[in-house]
């Protein structure tokens, strides 16, 4: 689990995010959602330590980062796992080395253990006997799906994803989302998810936090996101023709 407790950040004096208290549990899908600018990826960068908060607290398991030695904020770090908008693979290595690229840099764990580990993480994700294929290679389902197995590689017991169905056509748009919430459910993990699919939300979203214009604006779920009275979600939840069609 995951508590943000009063957690504002401030660029050159102006207030990005203002006041925000959000908890994000284990086990489950905890998306963030708004428009574009209204400070979701900030929030996600300050939750992981990016970016350093000026007042607040972020809490992992009863673990404060602020009141932590870097020593023990690096620790930490080793139990998240990241999945970026657009994969971010390394063109120059293969799907292998991509997902054994974690492995390498934070443990002592010898060539062989940390191929079993990949082919585990590959065989989780679908993409057996894809271990010598470049990025290049691969279509953008398999691409974000190599940045799964990466994430998942050191085992972590938090994973973050910025926009993962980002440039994905619909269908494999589900078929990311439903392998995100199994692999959440399945190494109980605390997932927070930055996103604007309301695809996503209607699928996953085991919590949804609505962010506008830096400030937490509604939080619930997808069984009641549909049915708020608040003004600014509902523009944001309805703004296609698409959405319209589920009010009627």
């Amino acid at each position: 689990m995951i508590e943000v407790q009063n957690l504002t950040k401030r660029f050159d004096g102006k207030e990005v995010l203002k006041n925000i208290s959000a908890t994000f549990r284990k086990g489950m899908t905890n998306l963030i959602i708004g428009q574009s600018g209204s400070g979701k990826t900030v929030l996600l960068k300050c939750i992981i330590g990016l970016y350093a908060i000026d007042e607040g607290k972020v809490i992992f398991d009863e673990r404060c980062f602020g009141d932590m030695s870097l020593k023990e904020q690096k620790n930490l770090r080793k139990e998240f796992g990241m999945l970026f908008q657009g994969g971010a693979l390394f063109d120059s290595m293969t799907v292998e080395e991509n997902v054994m690229f974690p492995l390498t840099m934070n443990t002592d764990m010898t060539y062989d253990e940390k191929l079993e580990r990949v082919n585990f993480c590959l065989k989780r994700v679908d993409l057996e006997g894809t271990n010598k294929l470049l990025p290049s290679q691969l279509s953008g389902g398999m691409i974000k799906r190599t940045a799964i197995a990466r994430a998942i590689s050191l085992n972590p017991q938090y994973l973050f994803c910025d926009e993962p169905n980002s440039g994905l056509d619909p269908k494999t748009t589900n078929v990311i989302d439903k392998l995100i919430r199994e692999i959440t459910k399945e190494y109980n993990m605390t997932t927070i998810i930055n996103t604007h699919d309301m695809n996503s939300v209607m699928e996953i979203g085991d919590t949804v936090a609505f962010i506008y214009k830096g400030e937490l604006w509604w939080t619930g779920d997808n069984t009641n996101i549909l049915s708020s009275d608040n003004e600014e979600l509902n523009d944001f939840v309805f703004a296609t023709k698409l959405t319209r069609k589920l009010r009627s």
